[in-house]
């Protein structure tokens, strides 16, 4: 089969005004960035806000492994396949980050027949929403030590400034640097360090924000440290949330692209799932409810992280009414969580199989938990033999949910439309049947620790939570300032339910260590930082970046 790059490259892509016509979109509500790409312009998103909404469709997975699960994927599948039943359908994802691009993962747009285009521009620097976010996060850093250095009229402890710099880039050596060297004409030297772009709290912020006017709120309210009496300093106390606000001024748009069968594609904003909130942008979500019988979208890693921030985080804040979830699986997968080395997943192994099913057991409850029906998508490989598939089938069936054995990576949205029907019928039922009751799992006025746990004992199924001196502390502090009462970001590995990435399967006997509370105002909550989760990645020892290259004619290769 050929390559997911070379598949993309032979796409028959239509002009993007086209796809905005499917969806009612005029050309003088659209941006163009060039001949395929365009952001939707605010007067649009305003026409459509009495609109009925369709249905809210989350695409979600078992905890990722080296052998791949195929959300992006599948949600693209499914997206594609929803027309050839007589469903109008549109997909909203996030940005890929080109950090991950340039690293492990290589190209994040979906893969094979089911991937949305132009490949190559969305992974690299689309419409430069990516830089634009990063250019707004460096202003206020660039802020703060001027102002210091100014004078200091804000009196910030320069001990405890909490704002980071940012990059779109894995870079271990940024971790912790230290600014300011150099003498008195460079300022004061303090100790720094960069996030991924993807984790910065202005890229939350871009993601929740209703408007212009709610972005400016936002930034205005976030929090850069603490001044030499303990009180909280803000990015307004700065001056600065209007010229952030400009930065962000197109990269607040919504972006519209398309998938190899020309289904409409809203993607905008693109925070990690293990240490952000993992979802796209609310006004793309919200937008895309507008505009078609569906809107299927995706929340980053598996359900332990993704889904639980699109629940507790993106439908609290926007008051979305999720109609179905999507569970994605491999059989691979699944015997990995098993204990069988990836280099092994392609022979049949049925112990294996039954060892490692258990994550997508656990996966399936925490779904339920939030009153919502549950479809299995088991993303096929020609390597699956039908004793592991029936294995599968029989599993789900016991489990009360229903199981769909995709072809999607190969066949496109041919390929996924037992996948569709099964959707559009779980739906109908559930809502027949009165059975879809959606809430988030917790109430946000509970203390910092009684969310938490909530969610460590609940979702990651762990025996309790333990917390550093450090986290104690913050937890006091953020309580005492009134910052309590809002939702929990959490930040864990993704590759397990508990906050070792080594244990597998469905682990239990297990706590979660808490080892660092921040506060991100702007955004609306609070982020837990478990385990080892690193908020800057770096490099793996072979990038995907060393294979990848241009060509004189301007072909790219290598990219995924």
């Amino acid at each position: 089969m050929k390559t997911d790059i070379e598949i993309a490259q032979e796409a028959k892509m239509l002009p993007v005004r086209d796809i905005a016509e499917k969806l009612g979109i005029g050309e003088d509500d659209l941006e163009y960035y060039g001949k395929y790409k365009a952001k939707i312009s605010d007067e649009f998103i305003q026409k459509t806000e009495n609109r009925e909404d369709g249905k809210l469709i989350l695409v979600t997975a078992i905890n990722p492994t080296p052998a791949g699960e195929g959300k992006t994927t599948v949600t693209v599948g499914l997206g594609e396949a929803m027309p050839k039943i007589g469903r109008s359908s549109v997909i909203a994802l996030r940005e890929p980050s080109m950090g991950p691009v340039m690293g492990i993962k290589g190209g994040a747009a979906g893969g094979g027949y089911a991937q949305v285009v132009p490949m190559e521009d969305i992974n690299l620097h689309f419409t430069g929403d990516m830089h634009a976010i990063t250019a707004a996060n460096n202003l206020l850093s660039a802020a703060i030590d001027n102002h210091i250095h100014q004078g200091n009229a804000l009196k910030i402890d320069q001990r405890r400034i909490t704002w980071k710099r940012c990059l779109d880039m894995n870079d271990r050596a940024l971790r912790q640097v230290v600014v300011g060297l150099g003498g008195k004409v460079n300022g004061f030297p303090r100790e720094d360090g960069f996030m991924i772009t993807v984790a910065s709290e202005i890229m939350a912020i871009l993601c929740l924000a209703s408007d212009m006017e709610d972005l400016k709120l936002r930034l205005a309210s976030i929090i850069i440290g603490y001044n030499l009496d303990g009180e909280p300093v803000r990015a307004g106390d700065l001056q600065v949330a209007g010229a952030m606000a400009l930065l962000l001024r197109d990269a607040i748009k919504p972006n519209l692209v398309q998938t190899l069968e020309n289904t409409p594609c809203l993607m905008h904003g693109g925070p990690f799932a293990n240490i952000a909130h993992g979802c796209n942008s609310l006004r793309a979500t919200k937008l895309g409810l507008k505009l078609a019988d569906y809107c299927i979208t995706e929340a980053g890693f598996g359900s332990d992280l993704g889904a639980e921030k699109f629940f507790d985080i993106k439908c609290r804040f926007g008051g979305l009414k999720p109609s179905c979830v999507v569970l994605v699986a491999t059989v691979r997968a699944l015997k990995y969580n098993g204990g069988i080395a990836k280099g092994e997943l392609k022979s049949e192994n049925t112990d294996a199989l039954k060892a490692g099913i258990v994550n997508l057991g656990k996966h399936i409850e925490n779904m339920k938990k939030y009153g919502l029906p549950v479809v299995v998508a088991i993303n096929r490989f020609d390597t699956d033999t039908d004793a592991e598939l029936k294995i599968v089938e029989e599993y789900c069936c016991d489990k009360g949910v229903c199981v769909s054995m995709c072809e999607v990576f190969a066949k496109g949205g041919d390929g996924g439309v037992d996948l569709a029907q099964k959707v559009v019928d779980t739906i109908a039922e559930s809502e027949k049947n009165g059975e879809t009751d959606f809430a988030p799992i917790y109430d946000e006025k509970l203390s910092i620790k009684e969310k938490i746990e909530i969610v460590a004992k609940e979702i990651y199924g762990a025996d309790g939570v333990q917390y550093t001196a450090k986290a104690e502390k913050a937890i006091s502090e953020l309580t005492a300032l009134g910052f309590d009462k809002t939702p929990v970001c959490m930040a864990k590995t993704q590759y397990s339910l508990s906050d070792n990435p080594k244990r597998l399967g469905r682990p239990s006997g297990f706590d979660i260590t808490v080892r660092e509370v921040r506060i991100s105002a702007g955004a609306g909550f609070v982020v837990a930082l478990t385990g080892d989760v690193m908020t800057m990645p770096g490099l793996p020892k072979v990038p995907a970046a060393n294979n990848m290259d241009i060509d004189k004619d301007g072909t790219i290769t290598g990219l995924f």
